[in-house]
């Protein structure tokens, strides 16, 4: 796989991960009063989605700096 290729697929994980997260924060606020045993396991998981973010940003910013240094 090309750097170009393998940026492209960070692109879209990261465009499909943060679309999932702010819809699972969307229904956090829309639940109320539920189980909070449930809302706890979504905050977790929407958190885990932050931290996988912030690893594929990290490498989207590596590649891009790759591909700035003239590398493919």
């Amino acid at each position: 796989m090309s750097t170009k290729d393998e940026l492209r697929q960070i692109e879209e994980d990261l465009e499909r991960l943060r679309a999932e997260n702010r819809d699972i924060r969307e229904q956090i606020r829309d639940m109320g009063v539920t189980d909070q045993i449930e809302k706890a396991s979504m905050i977790s998981q929407a958190d885990e989605q932050v931290e996988l973010i912030a690893d594929l940003e990290l490498r989207r910013d590596w590649l891009l700096q790759r591909l700035a240094e003239g590398k493919k």
